[in-house]
């Protein structure tokens, strides 16, 4: 009995490891495929955002399409028609209109 008591108790550290072990490797994979991406995504935008210059068209996050007519330290100015300009914060801003439509491009093609 003494033995099997022995072995009961080593097979309960061996599980407590893989365990541990398979909750690194769940994190890693999380880190690797979800949190990594979003991070760099993020890094693009506010990149984006911070070059954003008089004469780009651009792409609200609310869906408004416009041309930058100026460029504040925290606001932009959009003209969305002829005569119609509307100030949005920067962070507001969602994308370049061109790359926009060279992505619906791409998948039409």
């Amino acid at each position: 009995m003494n033995n099997l008591s022995i072995f009961l108790q080593a097979s309960g550290q061996a599980s407590g490891t893989s365990t541990i072990i398979m909750m690194v490797l769940l994190f890693a994979v999380f880190y690797f495929f979800m949190i990594r991406p979003q991070q760099k995504k993020a890094k693009e935008a506010r990149k984006f955002r911070e070059n954003l210059q008089k004469g780009a068209r651009v792409v609200t996050i609310g869906g408004l399409h416009g041309k930058v007519a100026e460029v504040s330290e925290k606001t932009v100015l959009l003209e969305a028609a002829d005569g119609v300009k509307l100030r949005f914060e920067k962070s507001a801003i969602a994308m370049d209109n061109s790359m926009q439509l060279n992505e619906e491009t791409a998948k039409q093609a």
